[in-house]
This record gives structure tokens, sequence and C-alpha cells, in this order.
């Protein structure tokens, strides 16, 4: 009887913390809905041919958002080829090579403070070295900023993939007198591969509505520029100018650029999730 009633104390408990766990959880699923559906009715009405033909209009002037879409793709197809390569060989050295060194250690604790690290640090610390040496904002600050927010990422989910590759692979592979280099490169490498690209999707995503870093670095320019030298337009700073201005036209390209951006990131997030569950398959 003693055991029944502690079995039945548990089940108790058991029940009420889920249930509490359920109500949390709907909680947030309500106020996601609401501002999801916000999002939608607001930025679909916006959603026109003009807006990806067009570049960003002066006050009283049709436009769209042509130019913040292009300079948006273009740093940040830059910072990921930057970043990218940084953060594999990153992850590549803490999994495969100073796994448990002392350097391994101390680049596991930078890392982590660079994941955790406010976005507009990162921006603070772009302007000091690139924004303030040239002279002016630029393109190529802007997509400096946003490989510094790339590499942590990429090198964290590099190096869990990696861990999770059998040991018994690499041994196999140096069993046969298979150097270091090549058993990671054909070996490891291929066996954590959708993984890695899950990292740099995962990457893609948090850098895509990034707007405090770009303030400091790309700032914005109304006109169609493919110069990475010189102030280009990106979707978050547009956002941002156009949310804060008087004029109904730029509120509803406010809106539809939100929209975009919500579409991309879940968009990439989906691809990283389907990535993540080809790999588990394997």
């Amino acid at each position: 009887m003693k055991n029944m009633g502690r079995y039945r104390g548990r089940r108790i408990r058991n029940r009420f913390f889920l249930s509490l766990s359920v109500l949390a959880a709907g909680f947030g699923l309500v106020w996601l809905a609401l501002i999801l559906g916000d999002l939608v009715w607001e930025g679909a009405a916006a959603f026109k041919p003009t807006l990806f033909t067009m570049s960003t209009p002066a006050p009283g002037f049709d436009g769209g958002l042509a130019n913040a879409i292009f300079g948006s793709v273009l740093m940040s197809a830059l910072a990921v080829l930057v970043g990218t390569p940084i953060g594999i060989l990153a992850g590549t050295y803490l999994a495969e090579y100073g796994r448990h060194s002392r350097t391994a250690a101390v680049i596991r604790f930078v890392n982590d403070i660079l994941l955790s690290a406010p976005s507009i640090l990162i921006g603070l610390f772009i302007y000091e070295l690139f924004v303030v040496t040239m002279g002016h904002f630029s393109g190529l600050a802007g997509a400096a900023a946003l490989a510094v927010l790339v590499v942590p990422v990429v090198t964290r989910t590099t190096e869990n993939m990696l861990l999770l590759v059998p040991n018994t692979l690499r041994e196999a592979a140096a069993a046969l007198g298979t150097p270091r280099s090549f058993v990671i490169r054909a070996v490891t490498w291929r066996a954590a591969r959708a993984g890695i690209i899950t990292g740099i999707l995962l990457a893609v995503a948090r850098i895509s509505g990034e707007t405090a870093p770009l303030l400091f670095t790309a700032l914005n320019n109304q006109f169609w520029s493919t110069d990475v030298m010189q102030p280009i337009a990106n979707l978050p700073v547009v956002i941002f100018q156009f949310a804060m201005s008087p004029y109904e036209l730029w509120h509803e390209l406010a809106w539809a650029g939100a929209l975009l951006v919500t579409a991309a990131v879940l968009l990439l997030s989906i691809l990283a999730r389907v990535y993540e569950g080809k790999r588990g398959l394997r």
C-alpha cells in the first residue's frame, strides 16, 4: 500500500508538471500565431511584382525592395563564403586534432562567447576595424560583420557532427595506412556532411535578419548598387527605417520586407531539418 501511495503521488506530480508544460507551450504558440498572422495579413497585401523589380522609393513615389533584396543576398553570400571555411576548419581542429588540448579549450570558450555575444557588439567591432579605417560605410564591412556571426555557428555544428562519427571509421581508414588529413576529407567530413550543411543553413538563417551590425557597417543605399566598397542597401535596415517613417507606403514595404525575411528564415530552417533528418537516417 505504501508503494502504491508513492506511485500515485508520482503520477499526480507528473500530470501536474506535464499540464504546466503544455500550457506554457500553448501560451507561446498562441502569441507566435498572432504575430505570424499579423505579419502575413499586413505583408501579403504589399506583395506585388514591383516589390522585386523596383528599388526603394522616395516619399510619395511607388517602389519596391529589389536593391535591398540584392544587397542582403550579396552580403550574406560573401559572409558565408568567408565564414564557412573558417568555421569548418576550426571545428575540424577541435574534433580531430586538439580535442583534449588546452588550446582547444580556449577556442571553445572564445567560440561560446561569440555565440552568445550581442550582434551589436560585433557591429561596433567591425565599425572600428573597417569603417573608421576606410573612412566610410561599405557593403564589405557589412559582410565582414555577418561573417563573424557565421563562424561560431559553423564551428560548433562542425565539431558536434564530427564527434558523432564513430571512431571505428577513423581506425579502419588508419589501418590501411591512410594519412590523417585524407581520413578527415574522405571519411569524417563525408560522414558528417549533412550535419555540417545543416549548420551552414542555420548560420545563414541567423544572419538573414540581423539589423544592428549592418547599421554600423553597411548602413543603407536608396539606389541600386553592386559596389561592396560603398554603402549598400539591405532588407533589415530598410525595414527598420521604413517602419519608423511617417509614410504609409514605406510602412507597407516594411511589412512586405519583414514577411520576406521571415519566409526565407523559415525555408532555411526547414531545409536544415530535412538535412538533419537525412543524417539521422544514415
